[in-house]
């Protein structure tokens, strides 16, 4: 029996039903059939600067021949612009800004940041998002059904991942160490070579591939030496990211995987340029998404697609429908849903820097309501002014003249509403929200990005303190504890604080269990336990003896 006939994976274009063809050797134990590996690879900080994006200067082979060979998604957005609050979504399948992990480095930051600007992280609390009991980090849901899981190796959620969600979290976490080669996988594979941090100054080179003279400058960028440069340097990164991504794929054809995996690549935001992460237009939002199923199904989809609908899909392409509690539809496999006619953005602190944006976008015209007007749009944030290019970039501010496509740039208070035609305006630099023929379509925009809010409970209107205190942690804003587990004979582990997932393990074992009701323990011996619900403190860990 070939691996095609095995599982062949069908994407109906109409209909959007992936379907799953099996014959009575592929059925598991449980009676279902055998469900498709998943592979993220999830690279930082980048628009999509590929070939099979239409970009020409971009040196990209691989994902180039993968595009041709799988779903190149056009309406592809992240939720926010920065890479943990993006991230907290992708894992809940819940807004940031429901669950309260809207602004980026919630926790304790680095000390590096503290020592350039105490004042302001002095008024910032440290704090987890904290969701609604019922909330799991979704592979926590895949590893209750039979999949092993693992993370190599960012996990950046803005709270303390339990112990549950992961088989596997570390530089050398694999689908490879499954302990059961037949065992379906979920596994993600995190690229940091185009990281904002590779234009430093100091930061490993990748090989010069691009001339910067021949780099298209964008027009809210002044045309200078460095500007070219940068932006070369992150051409000449992603080529090398490309590189990386042609290896992982030699080791799934290696394993003889290659026809059983469904293979996704994405990136967590846009550019990590100025104007580009952060920022909540095009170029700090649309990312790359491709989608290769087993036996190839290429196209080009045009259907909107957000990180709020990740969680679900993967749950979907492995037969499981997405609880009610995630916010997002999955766009394929068992349990597709229709899509929707527009996605929606958040912005809030960055960092020590904090300024309140919220956008929407019908996949043509963006609105961006920017509900702190007195903040520019390019904000100081520390972190990015190592790019070398926001030293040319602070002498146009300093200036205070540029040319019509840089009024974005110079330090001043920006409109409260903002609205783009990005098909005319692909670099969203002529604001249209003054003129009368757009007044009626920018309305049912912002009639559509309220009603959003309102139904999310958009935390992010408030300040932070008095969200932890009355919605994250009441009534003190003190973090609480996750009760530990107790053993009751005949009923197996459970735990008095709702919500909380419980990890179990025997001893000598590495990884932490799901465990569940159905859950059946070994007869005697001993087990370590702990439980931890999202947000709350995890317990103590504790060790059972089981039996007499």
């Amino acid at each position: 029996m070939t691996r095609q006939v095995r599982l062949t994976l069908v994407l109906s274009l109409v209909l959007g039903v992936l379907a799953c063809v099996s014959t009575q050797d592929d059925v598991t134990k449980l009676g279902e059939i055998r469900r498709p590996n998943i592979l993220w690879i999830s690279v930082e900080d980048m628009s999509p600067w590929l070939g099979c994006y239409g970009d020409e200067l971009a040196q990209t082979p691989v994902l180039d021949a993968l595009a041709a060979e799988g779903l190149r998604y056009t309406q592809a957005h992240a939720t926010s612009p920065v890479c943990s609050c993006a991230r907290s979504t992708l894992i809940t399948g819940c807004w940031a800004t429901e669950i309260g992990s809207m602004h980026h480095r919630a926790g304790k930051p680095s000390s590096a940041a503290v020592a350039r600007n105490p004042k302001a992280y002095a008024a910032i609390p440290s704090y987890e998002a904290t969701p609604s009991p019922e909330v799991r980090c979704f592979p926590e849901i895949l590893r209750a059904a039979g999949y092993y899981c693992t993370n190599a190796a960012k996990q950046d959620y803005q709270f303390r991942a339990p112990v549950t969600v992961w088989d596997e979290s570390g530089g050398k976490a694999h689908w490879r160490n499954r302990p059961d080669p037949s065992q379906p996988f979920f596994s993600v594979i995190n690229l940091a070579m185009t990281h904002e941090s590779r234009t430093f100054p100091k930061a490993r080179r990748a090989p010069e591939v691009t001339d910067p003279a021949t780099v298209s400058v964008p027009p809210y960028y002044p045309d200078t030496p460095l500007v070219r440069q940068d932006l070369a340097r992150t051409y000449d990164n992603i080529a090398a990211m490309d590189e990386r991504v042609g290896k992982i794929l030699a080791q799934l054809d290696e394993d003889g995987l290659g026809e059983e995996t469904v293979v996704f690549f994405f990136t967590d935001h846009g550019v990590g340029l100025p104007r580009g992460k952060r920022s909540l237009y095009a170029s700090g939002t649309h990312v790359p998404l491709i989608v290769r199923l087993p036996g190839g199904q290429p196209d080009t989809v045009e259907r909107m697609v957000s990180f709020i609908d990740f969680a679900p899909t993967v749950l979907s392409l492995a037969g499981i429908e997405a609880p009610d509690w995630m916010g997002g539809r999955a766009f394929m496999g068992q349990h597709e849903r229709d899509g929707r006619g527009h996605v929606t953005f958040h912005a809030d602190r960055m960092d020590s820097e904090t300024d309140r944006t919220r956008a929407i976008t019908d996949g043509r015209w963006r609105l961006l309501l920017n509900l702190m007007p007195e903040r520019p749009h390019l904000y100081p944030v520390a972190y990015a002014n190592s790019i070398p290019m926001m030293g040319d970039i602070k002498a146009l501010q300093a200036s205070g003249a540029g040319s019509p496509g840089q009024w974005q740039m110079l330090l001043k208070p920006k409109p409260a509403r903002e609205l783009y035609d990005t098909q005319s305006d692909p670099h969203e630099v002529q604001n249209l929200i003054e003129d009368p023929a757009h007044f009626e379509r920018a309305a049912a925009l912002e009639e559509t990005l309220l009603a959003w809010m309102e139904s999310t409970k958009d935390l992010g209107l408030m300040g932070e303190g008095e969200m932890v205190r009355t919605h994250l942690w009441p009534p003190l804003g003190e973090q609480p504890l996750t009760e530990a587990p107790t053993l009751t004979p005949g009923r197996g582990l459970r735990c008095a604080t709702p919500g909380a997932s419980i990890g179990w393990r025997e001893l000598g074992e590495k990884s932490w269990r799901v465990y569940q009701p159905s859950t059946v323990l070994p007869r005697t011996g001993f087990i370590q336990v702990l439980a931890h619900r999202i947000g709350f403190k995890p317990s103590e860990r504790q060790r059972m003896q089981l039996g007499e």
